[in-house]
């Protein structure tokens, strides 16, 4: 299977990196790439990236490098949103569960994050969950603890508990963001339920 690469363009170490570790839970299947200027970017093969998440400095400083590949990128803005047409744009400065809605949202609006849709049922064989895991992760995602997703589904707290532990070992997911990511890309939930 063909591996995207995604490339970061941010000067903030922190913010490259905290973002880096969402699109990993996001897109586990994809290589990211991290560079602190234009310029690193420019020394790897910048044209083998199937999309580039740039800082706003860097997108203003190299417009005409980015136009040429408006369809790949999204701009990182500190708050206000720049004046783009046709750019969407990610605020850094949202916490992780409302940047994952926004990356969410902006991919349900048909800008994708890699040059492949979502893997089909057909390639999640390998991790495919049962009925009453699905339903268990949906109870997850809107934020239900271990006892409450129990008297909801009328099961123990021990058959609850055990239904996470193979949730957690088929996706290889631990958090219960990844485990929201994972649900709404597969579209056992929507991404305003999250």
């Amino acid at each position: 299977m063909h591996q995207p690469e995604i490339a970061i363009i941010e000067p903030n170490t922190l913010t490259a990196l905290g973002l880096r570790t969402i699109l990993e839970e996001l897109i586990p299947e994809a290589v990211i790439r991290t560079f602190s200027s234009f310029e690193q970017l420019i020394d790897d093969t910048p044209d083998m990236y199937a999309h580039y998440f740039v800082s706003a400095h860097v997108y203003f400083e190299h417009t005409s490098f980015f136009l040429e590949r408006k369809p790949k990128c999204i701009v990182l803005s500190a708050g206000e949103p720049p004046l783009l047409t046709g750019i969407p744009s990610l605020n850094i400065l949202l916490p992780q569960e409302q940047l994952v809605k926004t990356i969410m949202q902006t991919r349900k609006r048909g800008h994708e994050l890699t040059h492949h849709p979502v893997p089909t049922a057909p390639a999640d064989t390998e991790h495919e969950l049962t009925a009453r895991e699905i339903e268990v992760l949906r109870l997850v995602t809107k934020g239900l603890i271990n006892k409450e997703i129990a008297e909801k589904l009328h099961i123990s707290l021990t058959t609850v508990i055990s239904h996470r532990k193979n949730i957690t070992e088929k996706l290889g997911i631990k958090s219960v963001s990844g485990l929201a990511i994972y649900a709404v890309m597969h579209g056992y939930v929507e991404a305003d339920r999250v």
